[in-house]
This record gives C-alpha cells, structure tokens and sequence, in this order.
C-alpha cells in the first residue's frame, strides 16, 4: 500500500498524534457538515471542521472535548484552534476528563459559574443602587396607608420635598431652595441605617425642626414601599426611619399642635373683612370654608357638575373616602349660584366653581388673602385650616349633634360613644343649616332663607 502524501487529508478513522501540520491539512470533506479528528495523548480531545460557508469559505476549526457520562454523550467546544496551542487544548481536555470522571457534567459547571457571575455582578449593581434610582418609581407606584392613592396636594408635597431647587418662584423674588430629602437622593439604598438618617434629620432639622420631621414621615412612606418589594426587600432598613434615636429628636406633636380657631364674638369683624376682599372667588370660598368644614383641597376643587341647586347638595372630594356629599345650606347656596361662571375667551366655561388663573385653574394658595381678612378682623395667627376648626366649634355651640359634624367634616365619629350612624341628607340638612344660621347671627349677616337665588351669569376669564 502507498505511503499517504503529508499533503492528504488525514485518516479520520483512528486517533491521531495530532500536529499543527495535521491539522492544518484537516478539512471538511464536501457534502458533510462536520468531521471530527481524535487526538491519541489527550483522551477525550477532538479537532472538528465544519463545511465551507458564505461566510466562512474555509470552514472552520475548533479543539473540543467529547466523552460520555451516563451513556449521555458530553460535547464542550474548547476554543478555535488559531487562538489555542496544541499543548493547551490537551491540558482543558485532560480537566474536563478529570471533572468528568468525577462525576460532574462540565456543561453544569460552565452554567454555574456564568449564573454566580451574573448573580455577583447583579448583586453589584444592587449595592450601588441609590434612593435617587428608586424614587422614580416610588412616584409611579406609591401610596398611602389603605388608600389607592395620594391625594394631589400631598403629592405636590412629596415633589417639592424631593426637588433639587434653584428653579425661579412663582410667588417672590429668588430661587426654590433644596427639598430636604434632595440629599438622601444619592445615597445608596443599602447605607440607609439608623446613623446616616439621624445625621441627615440633624442636618435638616437646622433649617426648620417641623419641615424636617415632615419630611422624615415622607421618607419612612419610601422605606416602607421599598420593603414591600422583594427585589429590593434585602437592600432597605425599614426600621431605620423609627430608630429611637432618631424618633427621641423630633420636635413634639403635643406641642405644636395648632388649636387655632374663630369665636364667636371675631365672626363679625372676619366676615366684614371677608367682603373687604373685592374678589367674590376667594370671598365665597374662604366663607364656605367656615360654613361647610371642608378641607381646603376639597373645596378648592370643586366643580359646578358637583353643586346639585335642584336637590341642594354638594357632592365634596374625601380624603378618606372618594367622595362624600353634604347637603347645601341656604346662604351658601345663593352665594354659590350668584357667583359668576369663568369663560376664556373661546367661551369655554372653567369646570370649577372657585375659578383660578393658575395650572390646575382653580384656587390653589388662598394664605395671602385670609392674612389680609385676618389683619381686617384683628385676628392672631388664624390659619386655613383653622377655619375647618372653627366650623367644628360653631356647630357644637349652635347644638348640632357631633355625629352630624363628624359626618359634614368627613371625620369617622366615635361609635361607642356617640351610637353613631350616617345620616341621611335629608336628616343633615336642618343641622347644617342649624350651624349656618347660628355662624350668621353670630356674624351679624340678615339673610332671608326663603329669598330666591338670583341668576346665573356668565363673565370673561
């Protein structure tokens, strides 16, 4: 038999000592896909050319490793052979063989490592993981304490809390200063301990100790909804917003608690100070205040399709519940149905009933004009919600029960004490007008309740 040319492609038949010469000389041979070429020194190791493509109009060559683990053939590509030596692909082949013998499939070992290599790498990525990265988020996805949702003011709080500052005030001269959260922003979540967030409230509590604390509940609600996440559950401390050492610094609720309200003998005075406004808007809104106990956003955004004239009620936005509706009283029904309805200048009406130029269009900030009503009357340190007190007040020195006030203020009563059940509108409407006659007398205001609305009329925003 001749001697085979060192030119020839190589016998595939049996295991070879393989060279670089063999290999070089090894091909695919055409009309197959692959065909392997075992090597003699390194059980296990093969040379495997793949047919001529497009792509590749050589083939290809790579070293593998291929044996058997419980009757299962066991294939591992090794690498190319232009970027592994002979000597080096034997030595993989030869731990593979090791690994192999053990027991193990290499395959599952390579799949290991590459899942504790993303794992180490996401853990990583988790670790520098900021309250800034989050909040994002936060913003989507939170909310109170069984409620749906935040209630827009309480949202807009959030915003300016978390806010970087520098931007032009509306109101004023100068630039927002930074929200006392803006700082926490970059902190990694995982550094959010008892110690980094009292040294953040100290820092913060110099500048305003109330402003401060308020914003530490903001960002105990933060704590909370990342703790709530399992992919984040391991990175926050819940706890670290109600630490001791942190809760023993803030400043007293019993002390600052605001007990400000109208008496009986200011209503005068408040009332005429009220009409002294010359804007009719915020005149009847900052006196329906003080007739209806609303809060100040759920009477803000009233809208005319929420005032019922034929049925007399007023249907409000609840804080606790989506809405609640009150019956509405005689006086401030013909204030509210004189009040002239808003139209730009393509004559479309503004839906709400205290109508503003600002972005959400009604009233927003009525503080500066009640300082003004207040400065009129004489009255000390009166605030907007004080005038919700007031009205709480007045209605139990004009005798209504405090179940019905409760109910007018979107208060839960007290069950036990008072045998408390919601009334009807019908049963509300004699003690809601039982407080508006008696805030009037008071007040030194004649209204005749059996006098006919006037008009509506329309006016140009």
């Amino acid at each position: 038999m001749a001697r085979p040319k060192k030119s020839d492609s190589p016998d595939l038949s049996a295991a070879r000592d393989l060279t670089a010469g063999l290999i070089d000389r090894f091909t695919c041979p055409v009309g197959k896909a692959q065909v392997f070429l075992r090597d003699t020194k390194a059980p296990g190791l093969r040379v495997r050319a793949t047919a001529a493509s497009a792509k590749n109009p050589g083939g290809l060559k790579a070293y593998v490793f291929e044996a058997k683990l419980n009757r299962q053939t066991i294939r591992r590509t090794i690498g190319d052979v232009r970027a592994w030596t002979i000597d080096a692909a034997r030595t993989e082949a030869n731990r593979l063989r090791v690994t192999l013998d053990a027991g193990t499939d290499p395959r599952e070992v390579e799949r290991q490592q590459q899942a504790d290599k993303a794992a180490k790498a996401e853990a990583g990525k988790a670790q520098a993981l900021t309250v800034g990265d989050l909040w994002p988020q936060y913003m989507e996805e939170g909310k109170p304490k069984r409620r749906a949702a935040w209630k827009p003011r309480y949202r807009a709080d959030i915003l300016l809390m978390s806010s970087p500052g520098g931007v032009k005030k509306v109101r004023g001269k100068g630039a927002t200063r930074v929200g006392p959260l803006y700082p926490l922003m970059a902190m990694p979540l995982n550094q959010i301990n008892e110690d980094t967030l009292k040294a953040w409230h100290d820092r913060e509590a110099k500048q305003g100790a109330d402003y401060a604390a308020r914003a530490l509940m903001m960002f105990r609600g933060f704590l909370r909804w990342a703790a709530s996440k399992p992919e984040y559950r391991k990175l926050v401390n819940r706890a670290a917003g109600s630490a001791p050492a942190i809760l023993d610094s803030l400043p007293s609720t019993k002390a600052n608690k605001r007990t400000d309200c109208l008496e009986a003998a200011q209503l005068e005075g408040w009332f005429a100070g009220v009409e002294m406004l010359g804007n009719r808007t915020i005149a009847t809104y900052l006196k329906a205040l003080v007739l209806t106990g609303a809060r100040r956003e759920e009477m803000a955004g009233l809208r005319w399709d929420d005032v019922d004239f034929r049925w007399n009620r007023l249907t409000l936005a609840d804080k606790v519940n989506a809405t609640r509706i009150i019956p509405l009283s005689p006086y401030l029904a013909q204030m509210l149905v004189t009040l002239p309805r808003v139209a730009n200048l393509d004559g479309i009406v503004n839906p709400y009933v205290f109508a503003a130029k600002s972005a959400s269009g009604h009233i927003v900030e009525p503080r500066s004009n009640l300082a003004k009503v207040n400065k009129h009357a004489g009255v000390v340190k009166l605030t907007i919600h004080g005038l919700r007190r007031s009205f709480s007040l007045l209605g139990e020195a004009a005798g209504a029960p405090a179940g019905a006030i409760a109910q007018f203020m979107g208060h839960s009563p007290d069950s036990i004490a008072e045998g408390y059940r919601p009334r009807s509108i019908d049963a509300l409407r004699p003690y809601l007008a039982l407080i508006e006659a008696h805030i009037l007398k008071e007040a030194g205001i004649v209204f005749d309740t059996k006098a006919v609305p006037a008009a509506l009329r329309m006016v140009a925003g």
